[in-house]
């Protein structure tokens, strides 16, 4: 699943705190983000700038739903996870043995492969601490940083009634 891909799935309550979180801590990300899209829609970021805020992450939404909208689509999935998020990066980092900086940034080079045992433990913890569409939307997210994702980590996404982040 690609990112456009999952901005048309998922719950649009995650997308407003995702930008409302933005909004609030990465101003300048936020206004890039606006002022990128609007351009690649041919529109003036005043267009956008100037409609209400629900208004505004709407219409931001409708724009990564858009196939070339994936790749700022999934950059903005990275950074909201990366400094919105690092509680969940760091659970899932500690319980699959991946080393990171203690925020979750991964050092070094990625996994080939994960381990099945401690990837159902992580999954399982991560439900239990964090909210459930959230840890669905991360895993489907972590899943894209490789090319074509881990085998088991897609099987799981697809098979998992508690990962549906719609």
């Amino acid at each position: 699943m690609k990112a456009y891909e999952i901005y048309q799935t998922v719950d649009p309550a995650l997308v407003t705190g995702m930008f409302t979180w933005m909004k609030e801590n990465e101003k300048d990300l936020y206004k890039t983000t606006v002022g990128t899209l609007a351009a690649d829609r041919k529109l003036r970021p005043l267009f956008v700038q100037k409609k209400s805020f629900p208004d505004q992450i709407s219409w931001i939404h409708k724009t990564l739903k858009l196939r070339t909208s994936d790749t700022i689509g999934e950059h903005l999935f990275q950074v909201w996870f990366m400094k919105g998020q690092k509680d969940l990066l760091v659970n899932f980092c500690d319980g699959m043995g991946i080393e990171h900086d203690g925020e979750g940034s991964v050092e070094g080079s990625l996994p080939k492969s994960l381990d099945d045992e401690k990837l159902k433990k992580t999954i399982d913890s991560l439900i239990e601490n964090h909210d459930q569409k959230l840890v669905a939307l991360y895993l489907a997210v972590f899943n894209l940083q490789t090319e074509k994702g881990w085998e088991n980590l897609s099987e799981i996404l697809k098979s998992d009634e508690r990962l549906k982040f719609a």
